[in-house]
């Protein structure tokens, strides 16, 4: 007998709780299997990556269009149990109107919090007038209130992406996406343990989500010393698994060799943790 699923206004009030104290890891899956693993394991929240998303359909990032990701927010939600984050790109819009009709339809699939951010997808003109991105996040604002107002709303600052790494601009968009509405604040690349203090204490008392992506020295608890309140992984997990999809198939394509199937035979038993009740079993 199954256990009865958490309503989405239960699990949207749980991860406001989340954010309102300490630091909590909130990792990417990238479709239902990988969702219902990192739940088993335990982890409070999830989030959607769009790159992991994208690869998963055989696209590149940023190859993701409103459809595809309002069905892949809705199918996670219905498959887990604890709250889900979508990464909602630039809102697939470009006007605020459009921007507020695309945030209607994502806080209908269910997920708990969503997130916009203030990149054009020009490399000529990478990110929005600080004006304009301001407004974005208004009209983001306006259409989650008018639902309700229980989804988290997170701003994204994308300049450390795209070739603006000042961190006073940073920080003043950071700060006026808050002004603006916006519930949790987030700027990818922010990597130097001053410059993310400097952040978190820019934007408090709201949390701040810190993208790790790749390698590195620092740790969950070094992060949340530094004030940090959630840490998201990205496309990371989405990588590592297709790299080790890919070093194995690489042996088999080019040495005729079985070995690099060795890494998946030291896992959990797949079929055991899927028959579990959504898949709510700890892999071993």
């Amino acid at each position: 007998m199954t256990s009865a699923q958490p309503s989405v206004a239960d699990r949207r009030s749980a991860f406001h709780r989340l954010h309102a104290d300490g630091c909590f890891v909130i990792p990417n899956p990238w479709d239902v299997g990988s969702a219902r693993m990192l739940q088993g394991m335990g982890f409070p929240a999830l989030a959607t990556t769009s790159s992991g998303l994208a690869w998963s359909l055989g696209r590149p990032d940023n190859g993701i269009t409103l459809d595809l990701a309002l069905e892949h927010m809705a199918r996670l939600v219905e498959a887990t149990d604890v709250p889900v984050n979508a990464d909602f790109e630039d809102g697939f819009a470009s006007a605020p109107s459009d921007v507020a009709e695309n945030v209607r339809l994502a806080v209908g699939t269910g997920v708990a919090g969503l997130s916009v951010e203030d990149s054009t997808g020009d490399e000529s003109d990478p990110l929005y007038a600080v004006d304009d991105a301001v407004e974005r996040i208004r009209a983001a604002r306006r259409a989650i209130d008018a639902t309700g107002g229980d989804t988290l709303l997170v701003a994204r600052a994308e300049g450390l992406l795209w070739g603006r790494p000042s961190l006073d601009e940073i920080v003043v968009r950071l700060t006026s996406y808050a002004a603006a509405g916006a519930d949790c604040l987030y700027a990818p690349g922010l990597r130097r343990p001053d410059e993310i203090a400097r952040v978190v204490e820019a934007v408090a008392p709201k949390p701040l989500n810190v993208l790790m992506a790749w390698p590195d020295d620092i740790t969950v608890d070094e992060l949340a010393a530094l004030g940090v309140r959630r840490i998201s992984v990205g496309g990371a997990l989405a990588r590592a698994a297709w790299g080790g999809f890919l070093d194995a198939a690489r042996l088999l394509a080019e040495q005729g060799r079985f070995d690099g199937f060795a890494q998946g035979e030291r896992k959990t038993d797949l079929d055991a943790f899927f028959t579990a009740d959504r898949g709510s079993a700890r892999p071993s």
